[in-house]
């Protein structure tokens, strides 16, 4: 065997498109897909809504855009963020329905957990509904400094929880 500072070019070339071609394709295949991203405009002053997702198809009759797979949300002029498995955005009704693992957060703190969660956008809406026997969890951020000179006070009282069963 001849050692492989005495080849000649052209077979080092080989041999090296050789051993890259497998280690490319092997890339391609073994590494995860790029996330693919839609830019939705909306009107009354074109604020961009983003959705990044591992799949999106857009039917152009019904204008509707759906995305599967690691679903993330971005809406900045509303200071909203949300990660699904699925989300439909319904540009005619300007509204978007999220499915499956629902996480929306809103700037200061604000969030959502839920199985669905459809968002209204003109009305700056949200509706969720849970997994079946489970609940819905909001998280909302109180801000207690507004209470002025009432935060001295102590809490009243809240009444003991009833089972209706």
């Amino acid at each position: 065997m001849m050692p492989c500072y005495k080849l000649p070019l052209s077979k080092i070339r080989r041999l090296g498109l050789a051993l890259l071609l497998p280690v490319t394709l092997l890339g391609t295949v073994a590494l995860p897909n790029q996330l693919s991203s839609v830019t939705a405009q909306t009107p009354g002053g074109n604020r961009p809504l983003t959705i990044r997702s591992d799949i999106q198809e857009y039917d152009a009759k019904n204008q509707v855009i759906t995305a599967r797979g690691n679903v993330q949300m971005l809406y900045p002029a509303r200071q909203i963020q949300a990660t699904s498995a699925q989300a439909q955005y319904f540009s005619k009704e300007r509204r978007i329905d999220f499915s499956g693992n629902v996480y929306i957060l809103q700037q200061g703190g604000n969030s959502i957990r839920a199985e669905k969660v459809t968002y209204l956008i003109d009305e700056g809406r949200f509706v969720a509904l849970p997994q079946s026997n489970r609940q819905v969890e909001s998280i909302y951020m109180v801000d207690d400094a507004e209470q002025g000179s009432q935060s001295n006070a102590p809490a009243p009282a809240t009444p003991a929880l009833r089972r209706s069963n």
